[in-house]
């Protein structure tokens, strides 16, 4: 296995033999996962996997192989090159094969190259953003953010009115009515 790859590009060059298709998906789970596609690792990983799975059906295990992937912000295209001659056709829906390729992706494609083939799929795609894995912490509420509460301060009673001698001798008001002011205590009478 060969691998090439640079912030948004990576080739590697194989067999097709069956031990390696697991550890293909693995690696471009990984590069998704940098590249902050996670979204896409189950479908992009599938196609790749059935692409191999073509090669090693119809070419043979020993076949070399380059897969490579190709992310440009907007589109991720996944590509197997074989040297097998035959150019694949989309015989069925079955669920596998081309037709599984064709259902994962946006747009896919063959291309003949002057000592085999290159079969191709793409996708669009966009960069999740990305979320901190810990906690913020909880959120503040309004008592939180404004501090603890200060105590009201203490007014001092207002003080009463005093009554010249004279007016408490003249009315014989009860305790309660001297309590209160003049406009409620007419009301009282």
């Amino acid at each position: 296995m060969t691998p090439s790859n640079s912030r948004h590009h990576y080739t590697v060059e194989l067999h097709a033999s069956a031990e390696r298709v697991p550890q293909v998906r693995r690696i471009v789970a990984a590069h998704l996962r940098y590249w902050n596609l996670e979204l896409h690792i189950a479908p992009v990983c599938r196609g790749v996997v059935e692409l191999l799975t073509n090669v090693h059906r119809h070419i043979g295990p020993e076949a070399r192989c380059v897969v490579e992937l190709r992310w440009t912000g907007r589109h991720l295209t996944a590509s197997v090159a074989d040297q097998g001659p035959p150019l694949p056709r989309l015989e069925s829906a079955a669920g596998s094969g081309l037709s599984a390729v064709a259902v994962l992706s946006d747009s896919w494609g063959t291309c003949a190259t002057a000592d085999g083939k290159v079969i191709w799929f793409t996708r669009r795609v966009e960069a999740a953003r990305k979320t901190p894995l810990t906690s913020r912490g909880p959120l503040r509420s309004v008592p939180d953010a404004k501090g603890t509460p200060e105590e009201p301060p203490v007014v001092p009673p207002e003080p009463r009115p005093e009554v010249p001698p004279e007016a408490a001798s003249d009315s014989e008001e009860s305790p309660a009515a001297s309590a209160v002011s003049p406009a409620v205590a007419s009301c009282l009478v």
